[in-house]
C-alpha cells in the first residue's frame, strides 16, 4: 500500500491538501496479470516500447482506478468499490495524479511499485 499527497483546488476553488491511499491485492493482480498479453510487466515494456501511448494512458488510469481505496477505521479493510472509484475519479486530485504519472516516468515507476511490491517478491522466489 502506498500513500499519496495531493494538493488540488476543488470545484469551489477551495485548496485542499489530502491523502489518498492505493494497494492491489495478490488476487486483483493476479486478475490484472491475467488480462494482459504475456503477463503485466511484459505487457507494460511492449506499450512502452512500442511509444503506445493510447495504452499507457490506458494501463495508468486501470492501475490508479483498480488501486484506489479507503482504508476502514478498523484498518481491517481496504474498501473499493464503484461508488468509491467514481467520487475520486471526479477530482482534481485524481487528475492532478493522473497528469504527474503520464508526465513523470519516475513518479510512474515509484507508483507502480509501490501498488505491486509482492509481484516482485514473488517473481524472485
Amino acid at each position: 500500500m502506498i500513500s499519496k499527497t495531493i494538493t488540488w483546488t476543488d470545484y469551489n476553488d477551495e485548496e485542499r491538501t489530502e491523502t489518498f491511499y492505493f494497494n492491489l491485492t495478490e488476487a486483483e493482480l493476479a486478475k490484472l496479470e491475467l488480462s494482459m498479453p504475456g503477463g503485466m510487466e511484459a505487457y507494460i515494456q511492449k506499450i512502452i516500447s512500442d511509444k503506445n501511448t493510447p495504452a499507457i494512458i490506458q494501463l495508468f488510469e486501470t492501475l490508479v482506478l483498480s488501486a484506489y481505496g479507503v482504508k476502514s477505521p478498523d484498518g481491517r479493510r481496504f474498501i473499493k468499490n464503484d461508488a468509491v472509484t467514481t467520487e475520486f475519479s471526479e477530482t482534481e486530485a485524481y487528475s492532478v495524479l493522473f497528469m504527474e504519472l503520464s508526465t513523470d516516468a519516475s513518479a510512474a515507476a515509484a507508483f507502480v511499485n509501490g501498488i505491486v511490491p509482492k509481484l516482485k517478491e514473488r517473481s524472485k522466489k
